[in-house]
């Protein structure tokens, strides 16, 4: 039980995972070696080890514990949270195959495999249907939104991520048309307010109706990563604006609406932005 609910977790949070910042590229081969390489690669890492444990439990009680030891220490660089997180599950785990029996072997087999399948595809389900109808037009030009120019693709809206520093400083150099740096300050262009960001969200083309109340947005329709601000076929799905939260936060937004707090400093590959100014 406690094996077949890992596998089921990991097989939620793997296909949520997936289509949530993965299932980008133009390739479909790539999209699905991803999914399965990145997104899925724990849950049947984890399925395979359950079913070599039951069918062969002294074998499978090592592994478990010769992955828990590796994971933490080779991967986790042995840090307190893969210790707590990984190796004491694992342990755990091999202790119980290694000394108990998972009878009956059929229904054990049955249960571990057919239930964390079962979580794979009811949790795809819905995202499945988000990508399947997303509009995936690509339009990496300027664009007028809510009554703001967006920044062509470029350096006012890079497809790598950058901190909330250097997105401010990209700003304040970008030249007029927004697609070049200037050797001097310009102040022309600037990050959006998280107010603006929320208000120009869009959903196969039309305003989600979006509102921001000082803590969260609320949305009419659930955008999506769309043109005419987002690209489908970037890796970026969070974009900073220039709300600060807090003097060390600033408030970011996903392509489907959510609005976080995030360290300034914070640098990710999925973290970038789009410059904004006024026509």
């Amino acid at each position: 039980m406690l094996a077949t609910g890992i596998s089921c977790f990991w097989a939620f949070w793997g296909i949520i995972e997936n289509f949530h910042e993965g299932w980008y590229s133009t390739s479909t081969p790539h999209n699905i070696a991803l999914m399965f390489v990145q997104y899925l690669s724990p849950f049947l890492l984890f399925l395979a080890l359950t079913i070599v444990a039951i069918r062969w439990p002294v074998a499978g009680a090592g592994l478990f514990l010769a992955t828990g030891l590796a994971l933490r220490f080779l991967l986790f660089n042995g840090g307190p949270a893969s210790t707590v997180l990984i190796l004491t599950p694992m342990t755990i785990l091999a202790v119980l195959f290694g000394f108990g029996r998972a009878e009956p072997r059929k229904w054990a087999m049955r249960i571990t495999i057919g239930v964390p399948l079962l979580a794979l595809i009811v949790s795809g389900v819905q995202p499945i249907w988000m990508v399947a109808t997303r509009d995936k037009t690509v339009e990496l030009q300027a664009q007028t939104v809510s009554g703001l120019v967006w920044a062509p693709a470029g350096p006012g809206w890079p497809d790598r991520g950058v901190s909330w520093f250097k997105a401010q400083d990209i700003c304040s150099h970008l030249s007029p048309d927004g697609t070049r740096l200037m050797p001097t300050v310009q102040n022309l262009w600037r990050l959006p307010t998280v107010s603006e960001m929320v208000g120009s969200m869009t959903l196969h083309r039309r305003n989600a109706g979006g509102r921001w109340d000082g803590t969260q947005a609320i949305y009419e329709r659930r955008p999506d990563k769309e043109a005419p601000l987002w690209n489908p076929t970037s890796q970026v799905i969070y974009w900073w604006t220039g709300t600060e939260a807090s003097p060390r936060e600033a408030w970011i937004i996903v392509y489907n609406g959510s609005v976080w707090p995030r360290a300034k400093k914070s640098y990710y590959g999925y973290l970038a932005f789009r410059a904004v100014r006024k026509p």
